[in-house]
């Protein structure tokens, strides 16, 4: 991985074709909300398999947290759809053939030169696709398990959600007097409420 891809880095805004065709930012399937970027070796992998079928469960608990989960793969558009599609997925996978991903970020998996895929990772985003952690996956068990990523997940929502402790004095005054930007999903982004700049 890049070395300046670290905590607080801003991670690439990748523009990819989607399982459908369809060209997709990272920000945009993002918006203002945490997101996990699975960056895995494709369908052919039993172990990016076993991962997607775990996430499977954990994606309805990201929907009604507000998170979002997106995954790319070395596969190309069609091998995309079917890998989705066999493991029950319902979030966006991106198709990374021409491995633009993999170059960028200097993720070759030398030790696999008849695939030529990603070294699998994991990457917690906190909005505006800066970077909260970075999970190595070469080996199954440097993947993070959902525990894990409902911490970083919980840890993300607290940062970037203003009204993430609805007892905090002084909330429940602005949602009296109308003021329902400062509560999801109302609000503006949270660097803008925050104070940092659109």
């Amino acid at each position: 991985m890049r070395t300046d891809m670290v905590p607080g880095a801003t991670f690439p805004d990748y523009e990819l074709s989607d399982h459908t065709g369809k060209h997709r930012k990272l920000s945009d399937l993002q918006a203002a909300d945490p997101m996990v970027l699975v960056l895995g070796r494709g369908g052919f992998c039993p172990k990016d398999r076993r991962q997607a079928e775990g996430l499977l469960h954990f994606h309805r608990e990201m929907e009604v947290g507000y998170c979002r989960l997106v995954t790319i793969t070395t596969d190309n558009i069609a091998q995309t759809n079917e890998y989705r599609s066999g493991v029950g997925a319902h979030w966006p996978f991106l198709s990374d053939s021409r491995r633009l991903v993999q170059k960028d970020l200097d993720i070759a998996e030398y030790t696999d030169p008849v695939h030529n895929p990603m070294i699998p990772h994991v990457i917690v985003l906190e909005p505006r696709l800066v970077v909260h952690r970075i999970y190595n996956g070469y080996w199954f068990f440097g993947r993070p398990s959902v525990e894990e990523l409902r911490q970083d997940l919980r840890a993300v929502s607290m940062k970037c959600r203003p009204d993430w402790d609805i007892t905090a004095a002084g909330l429940k005054a602005l949602w009296e007097q109308g003021r329902k930007e400062h509560f999801y999903p109302y609000g503006k982004p949270y660097v803008e409420t925050l104070g940092g700049q659109d």
